[in-house]
């Protein structure tokens, strides 16, 4: 708290300093410079990543608050730079990751008037934003940033963009910060309400076939351990969501596996077959639910939420238990009975043995010369000893990685679910290292999807950041391929990729790397590449046409699960 005036540029810095920030992620302009000029007396209290593109800046930020819990912060010039953030922004809307991200902008006196570099930034992010606001004044700063963290993060998380015209940056103002701690029309949290606690542990209490849907509600709650407690207590299997992905270990009897259109065979077909579905800090997505006119009828409805907007948005529940997870969970626990549900259990293993039979046997541990996408994965989790992160981008590397890489803690998994966003992985996998620098960070990519945001090899040249990069190379758009081979008549139209030598050019940007193309090359170049914390890539060619299986085919039945 000081009555000294300094510019509105050192303002925003001290009030990121209030805020606890500790990184920031962005790239310097015009509209922008008198922050940066601040941010220069400040590099012993904050640490800056210049990123290589904008839209690298606000993956990073996401990844660095997936594995940390933080909001992540960006800094970017005006117009083309700003417009360069919108897609992570709006990947972090959907995917509910807090962020804060400052915009520069032109003088207050010449908006609207087409100058240089200008966009109107609020009117682009509001539909993509929890608030989206433009400072035109210094003294506005420490409202309006405090204002931004306490949306960013409160309730239901996202994204919070703040458009700084440049003449706030560099007038005077008499600094003095207060936390925000209340917005009269903002009600982040709902008030848990007793009658329908009471309500769904009643239904939990009379399920003979209680199934539970884990979603990354829980991890954005901290309601791990409370989770575990409920469904050990009530004997409940649990299936999770790609973002809920990592909520309890893999190996833990109860976890049962993925949900939706690649998930588990099992899971999809219980969905149909539970008479109590346990709905957990997810949305029901199209790509979990597919045809909601035969989705879990036959099942009573209990969904557990942060944000009322979800409830009854896809599918109508029968008890809506809203509030924060860690609190809802252990309210409902408390009053559900110790129970066995042995047989229901149980009957999810003959679908996990067709399973393995059908689909996992071969693309594990492959009778045939071609290396394969889960073996790949699952031989990396296994030499990280299932303790690393997983890094994914979009397409069958991300499907692939959900399915194989099998984890022991939390908040170890980080792709984009909700937008599915190529060119995330390798932003966001820089920004996950630098926000868990002790843990192994492995981030699988396809060759296409790297291709999107590949300078960002020279952020991990300047910063050293040893992020350990798997690039899955079948010289297609595998995802795309694979539904051109299944529904369109295999007419590989624009799918197929002519790429450059991805080992050099990771050497270019000083990272050793290595090239494999048989299945003992493998083994001695994961084991290469994790015997340190360096930065690595590994280019694995696989085999051409390789398929993510299972696959509920879009618009069917979720018991419609295609093994073929």
């Amino acid at each position: 708290m000081s009555q000294s005036q300094i510019s509105g540029s050192q303002a925003l810095m001290r009030a990121f300093v209030a805020e606890g920030v500790e990184t920031i992620f962005g790239y310097p302009g015009g509209a922008i410079m008198p922050v940066y000029d601040a941010l220069y007396d400040f590099h012993d209290k904050m640490r800056h990543i210049l990123v290589r593109h904008e839209q690298g800046a606000v993956h990073a930020a996401q990844g660095y608050s997936r594995v940390t819990g933080k909001t992540g912060v960006v800094i970017v010039t005006s117009g083309p730079a700003a417009t360069n953030v919108i897609t992570g922004v709006a990947d972090a809307m959907i995917d509910s990751t807090p962020m804060v991200v400052v915009c520069g902008q032109v003088v207050a006196s010449l908006l609207a008037t087409d100058a240089f570099q200008e966009t109107d930034v609020v009117g682009i992010t509001q539909p993509i934003t929890k608030w989206s606001y433009q400072i035109r004044s210094a003294a506005e700063i420490p409202w309006a940033v405090a204002r931004a963290f306490y949306i960013a993060r409160e309730g239901r998380p996202g994204p919070v963009v703040l458009d700084l015209t440049k003449n706030a940056q560099i007038e005077l103002m008499n600094f003095h910060y207060e936390p925000c701690t209340f917005i009269r029309s903002f009600i982040p949290t709902p008030p848990i309400d007793e009658q329908t606690v009471s309500d769904a542990a009643a239904l939990i209490n009379q399920a003979k076939k209680p199934f539970a849907l884990v979603g990354q509600g829980v991890i954005l709650g901290n309601a791990e351990d409370e989770l575990l407690a409920m469904l050990e207590k009530a004997q409940i299997p649990a299936a999770w969501t790609l973002l809920g992905l990592s909520a309890m270990p893999t190996d833990h009897p109860l976890n049962k596996g993925m949900l939706g259109m690649h998930g588990n065979y099992g899971c999809n077909i219980k969905t149909n077959e539970c008479d109590v579905l346990i709905a957990i800090g997810m949305r029901f997505d199209d790509r979990v639910t597919s045809k909601l006119a035969t989705y879990a009828k036959q099942a009573k409805i209990i969904h557990f939420d942060i944000d009322i907007a979800e409830i009854n948005k896809n599918v109508k529940a029968d008890v809506a238990v809203l509030g924060n997870s860690k609190e809802t969970i252990a309210a409902v626990t408390k009053q559900l009975q110790p129970a066995r549900h042995d047989e229901w259990i149980s009957s999810f293993d003959s679908y996990a043995k067709i399973e393995y039979d059908e689909v996992i046997k071969e693309e594990v541990d492959p009778s045939t010369p071609d290396i394969k996408m889960g073996e790949v994965i699952s031989k990396v989790s296994e030499a990280t000893g299932h303790k690393a992160i997983c890094v994914t981008d979009v397409g069958q590397n991300q499907m692939m990685g959900a399915r194989y890489f099998k984890f022991s803690q939390t908040r170890s998994m980080v792709t984009s679910g909700g937008l599915g966003t190529m060119g995330f992985g390798l932003p966001a996998a820089i920004g996950a290292k630098i926000g868990a620098p002790h843990r192994t960070v492995c981030l699988f990519c396809g060759d296409g999807g790297i291709q999107m945001t590949i300078q960002e090899l020279g952020t991990i040249l300047q910063e050293n950041i040893g992020v350990k990069i798997i690039v899955l190379n079948n010289h297609f758009l595998g995802m795309v391929r694979q539904w051109q081979e299944m529904f369109f008549d295999e007419r590989y139209s624009f799918t197929n990729m002519k790429n450059p030598d991805f080992v050099a050019v990771a050497k270019a940007y000083g990272i050793n790397g290595k090239c494999v193309s048989t299945h003992e090359e493998l083994d001695h170049a994961i084991a290469e590449m994790v015997s340190n914390d360096d930065p690595y890539l590994l280019e694995v060619r696989i085999e051409p046409k390789g398929m993510v299986l299972p696959m509920v085919p879009a618009g069917a039945d979720i018991t419609d699960v295609r093994l073929k």
